[in-house]
């Protein structure tokens, strides 16, 4: 099918909903489908969430830097953001059952290989083989969804859809900091394997292996080669620049580079015969607009929330364990916000729930922004419920705007853009908010830096970084190795502490103010989107 005959014009999505596919027994019945791939979303939430929780225990166990760290979710989703698009594309062509099953098979596996890390290289290593897996699983979900409900409930099975993975979430803290605390850093991967195979299990017999009729047999390889090779650029470049610079010849070539090879890809895919992102899909303006508004939200939630398991922790002096509970008001209304936010945008159209949920973020933005070297759980749980209520309808209602302007032979693809825009912004967000915080800390602490503790311009390059990348983690440098062997006196460790903690804040207040700034500057793009259909113009076969 021609580039001219797929795309929709803007902001009109073509016409003619049609009906769901039939099904064969309880194969492809909607709810079944629901629960298949809220299995499969919900091992890849969880992994997520405890993660965080696990990051100050494995930076202790393999001695990882906060770069080290960084690439342990950079990794996983830079391998998610090159991956994602191509996936869809696989998943429309081969059946999203299939690649569905593969993607949670190979995920529980490589959860295992981490689980069996002895170095942070070999760890980050699966990490990236993981988020290939993952990429297989999560475009091929949705697909699978807009496959099975009809329009008028898609929303709905999305907002539940979202209640499942704020499910996960909201217990990911509690048991991984169990874990962490009481077995073991490691073991928190171990509970992906248990739920990859309840996954294959439900989907194996629940779940038609439907692909879209028009969808094209072809794969566009050139399209697949540039596109990833533009999209690692982008990531490296942007992961890169903490330790580069943003001014470097290393990051802007880099830069360069991706904007020459997103122009390349752009220009092939008006000339391929069968595309594999028909550029007609961007004249729809909502359709634009919704993956700019994922790419924000994703930015703010990763990018800050990456820091709050080392404030809690390290400036706090909180447990694992204690983290978790501290964290999970914000999980527990995600849960519960995801499934009303979806009802809302089924009665209201996106844009209001949209906005409504921009502002709550960036109001809790701000106020964790506020936040000082003793914050109790009175002081976080009002950012935290406000954030819950907040991401909840814009991951739900960027989705519909997304996926529902898109036409539905496109599907794959289009989950995979939103998938791909997410995983971006994830890691735009973790690399940006990382450097500020980075840079924050390297020009506030020379002057904080107490004198019992020595001379901090005198000391010798690698042990300054070291004394700074411990400070970036919100944990005081106060390890024999980092201050050189020396015993220091009760003042002068009291001095150290409160000098790391009080220029991790403003590295961490600096960050939560630019997250609350996107999240602000999202709320003019979203007076501009409106639904899409949800079902038109061809429909799911099974295979």
């Amino acid at each position: 099918m021609s580039q001219t005959s797929t795309a929709a014009t803007p902001d009109a999505p073509p016409p003619g909903p049609s009906a769901p596919p039939a099904r064969k027994g309880m194969q492809g019945h909607p709810w079944l489908t629901l629960l298949a791939v809220a299995f499969g979303v919900m091992m890849v939430a969880l992994d997520g969430t405890v993660v965080g929780i696990a990051n100050p225990a494995i930076s202790k166990d393999l001695d990882a830097s906060l770069a080290d760290l960084q690439w342990v979710t950079n990794g996983y989703l830079l391998a998610l953001a090159v991956c994602l698009i191509p996936a869809g594309k696989l998943g429309d062509r081969y059946g999203h059952k299939t690649i569905f099953l593969i993607g949670a098979a190979g995920f529980a596996a490589t959860s295992l290989l981490i689980a069996f890390s002895q170095s942070v290289s070999m760890l980050i290593a699966f990490r990236v083989l993981q988020g290939v897996f993952g990429a297989l699983l999560q475009p091929t979900a949705l697909g699978l969804l807009r496959n099975s409900f009809p329009g008028n409930k898609l929303n709905m099975a999305i907002g539940i859809w979202g209640a499942a993975i704020s499910t996960a979430t909201a217990a990911g803290p509690i048991v991984g900091g169990l874990l962490v605390e009481h077995v073991s850093w490691q073991s928190v991967f171990y509970i992906n394997v248990p739920i990859g195979v309840l996954t294959l299990v439900v989907g194996i017999w629940a779940l038609a292996n439907s692909r879209v009729a028009g969808a094209s047999n072809r794969i566009d390889y050139l399209g697949v080669a540039l596109l990833s090779a533009a999209m690692f650029c982008l990531v490296w470049g942007v992961i890169k620049s903490g330790e580069k610079g943003w001014g470097s010849a290393y990051t802007l070539g880099f830069m360069a580079a991706a904007v020459i090879l997103l122009v390349v890809f752009a220009l092939w895919q008006t000339r391929a015969a069968e595309p594999l992102m028909p550029m007609g899909m961007f004249r729809n303006r909502s359709f634009s607009i919704g993956i700019v508004l994922m790419i924000f939200m994703a930015f703010a939630m990763f990018g800050a929330m990456f820091f709050i398991t080392f404030y809690l922790q390290g400036v706090n002096g909180l447990s694992p364990t204690e983290t978790g509970v501290r964290m999970l008001p914000m999980s527990v209304v995600m849960m519960i916000g995801s499934p009303i936010g979806g009802l809302a945008i089924t009665k209201l159209g996106p844009r209001i729930p949209i906005i409504a949920g921009l502002a709550l973020s960036a109001t809790a933005m701000a106020l964790l922004a506020r936040l000082g070297e003793d914050a109790s759980f009175g002081a976080t749980m009002l950012p935290f419920v406000l954030l819950g209520f907040g991401l909840s309808p814009i991951m739900v209602g960027a989705t519909d705007i997304i996926v529902g302007n898109a036409s539905l032979e496109l599907s794959g693809v289009a989950s995979g853009i939103q998938q791909a825009a997410m995983q971006v912004g994830g890691a735009l967000g973790t690399a940006v908010l990382g450097a500020v915080v980075a840079a924050k800390v390297s020009s506030v602490l020379p002057d904080r830096w107490p004198a019992a503790a020595g001379d901090y311009a005198t000391m010798p390059h690698g042990q300054r970084e070291g004394i700074e990348g411990s400070v970036a983690q919100g944990f005081p440098p106060l390890r024999p190795d980092l201050l050189d062997g020396r015993q220091l006196d009760g003042p002068a460790t009291a001095a150290i502490r409160h000098a790391s903690d009080t220029t991790f804040l403003d590295g961490m207040q600096l960050a939560f103010t630019i997250a609350a700034i996107t999240m602000a500057v999202g709320i003019i793009l979203a007076l501009f989107v409106r639904q899409g259909e949800k079902r038109e113009g061809a429909v799911a076969v099974h295979v």
